[in-house]
Parts: structure tokens; sequence; C-alpha cells
């Protein structure tokens, strides 16, 4: 995945050949869908008109990295953890261990180096470290406000699915006072199976009583675009500079940021503040 020099990380199939079915018929019905769409795609392959039919019912974001400049934040804290161990934290190591839930993020990074610490041990010093540093560094990232006001007037129901745990959604939403803002919120402890699996997706569409075509998912990890093109969600990519080298094929749509007027186009909402 990253070098023949590096272990290769096996990625175990934790989805039923019964979900995949039902999963597969979601993706034949969010296909059937798509017919009435009006599409232009250039040479890279990005969608620059959409119309969804019917309209989106609900938005699900990601947080880090989408809503918010943490991944920056967990670079600088994989950096610390691994040089208090002797190591160096790559962006290729980081890259591998993105959007995916806590325990197999460590995972990833205990085979990387031949650890020996668990991946309980990890997690609590990275979780430590991470609250410590976001003071006085975390930001939104651009045309997340603008985007959430224009949901609110539309009346379009919004929630947060991320591989964080809730300990760590809690201190970088309570940052910025933002939790109130979400109708849910779904975290690493909500599930069995972290992204790629689709499981926090089908529970997010659940929990909305939509089916998941009706729910737009927006992403700017590859893990995470999977899980929820997976789910038979309509998954948008908003590749930030850490994720640029991340494969973005299941995406339905790939824009530039959160203030992208395509985002916009496909949400059904007056275009962004300039």
């Amino acid at each position: 995945m990253v070098g023949e020099l590096r272990p290769k990380i096996c990625e175990e199939k934790s989805v039923s050949d019964r979900t995949n079915t039902r999963q597969n018929s979601r993706l034949t019905n969010l296909a059937n869908r798509k017919k009435g769409l009006t599409v232009m795609v250039e040479q890279i392959g990005i969608r620059e008109a959409v119309d969804l039919q019917p309209a989106p019912g609900a938005v699900v974001f990601d947080m880090d990295g989408l809503m918010f400049n943490t991944e920056d934040i967990y670079f600088a804290v994989g950096t610390e953890l691994l040089r208090r161990r002797g190591h160096v934290f790559t962006r290729e190591l980081s890259d591998a261990m993105m959007g995916r839930p806590p325990q197999a993020s460590f995972e990833i990074m205990i085979r990387w180096h031949n650890l020996s610490d668990d991946w309980q041990t990890l997690a609590r010093e990275s979780e430590d470290l991470f609250i410590e540093m976001i003071k006085g560094r975390i930001q939104p990232m651009p045309g997340l406000l603008d985007l959430l006001d224009a949901l609110e007037r539309a009346g379009i129901p919004k929630a947060i699915a991320t591989s964080s745990s809730r300990r760590t959604l809690q201190a970088v939403l309570g940052t910025f006072e933002l939790e109130p803002r979400f109708h849910f919120t779904l975290t690493a402890e909500d599930v069995e199976r972290g992204k790629p699996d689709p499981e926090i997706y089908l529970k997010a569409a659940a929990r909305f009583g939509l089916e998941p075509e009706r729910v737009v998912v927006l992403e700017d990890s590859e893990a995470g675009c999977r899980a929820a093109a997976a789910a038979g969600t309509i998954a948008i990519a908003v590749p930030g500079p850490h994720s640029a080298r991340h494969d973005f094929s299941s995406a339905y749509l790939i824009v530039s940021s959160l203030a992208d007027p395509k985002l916009y186009q496909l949400l059904r909402l007056p275009g962004p503040v300039p």
C-alpha cells in the first residue's frame, strides 16, 4: 500500500454476505435514481453539474479534516507519540491511519514500527496529547460555518459521524459551541466496525428515518468515502492537503471545499456567500 518495505496492512472483511446483498440493493436503487441526473464530467472525473432526484433529505459530516483542521494537529500528535518511542511519524503512515477508528488506526502504527504498546495505551496517550494541542490551534475549515447556516435556513437536518472518540468530539465541538447545531452525533463508541465499513453511515441514515440514498455524506478521506458509498449514501469527497493522494473513486462528487458552488447546487442551496 505504501511501499514494499513497509508491512502489508490487510483489511479484514467485516461485512457479511447478507449485508453485502442489502448494500448492493441500495446501490442499485441509487444508480436508478441517478438516471435523471444532468452531469458534465471533466477529464479528471469531477462532476460539474448535478441535480439529485429527489432532493437530499439530510447531510452527515465527518469531523476530522472535513470540519476542522484537526488532521494537521493529529500529525503533530503522531510525531510526538513516536518521538517518545524513538521513531519517526511519516506522511505514509499518516495516510494509512487516516479516517479509521482508534483501534484499527493504532494497530497499523504498532505493526508499522513493531511497537510493544497495545492500541489502548497509544489511543489514550494520543487523545491526551490532542486535547492539549488543540488549544489555540484548531480552526473551522473554510466554508463550514456558512454551510451550516445555509442548511439551517433550508431546514435540512444534519449530523456528525466520526471515527474519533466521543471525548475528542466534545472537546473539538465545545471549542466553538457547535454540538447543539446537529441533530445527533455518532462516534467510534457507537459502532462495532469503523470506517471503511459502512456501519456508521447506515446507522446515521436509520437515525434520520431515511433511505441511505436520500443522505448526503461529506468526507475528506478515502476510508470515509468508501464507507459512505458502501452504505448507499451520496458520498461527497472534500479532499484537503492531508488527503490529496487518496483514492476518491468511490465518491459521487469531488468538490474543492465546503464553499464549492457544486456542493451548494447538489444540496439545492442558494450559492455560498462570496
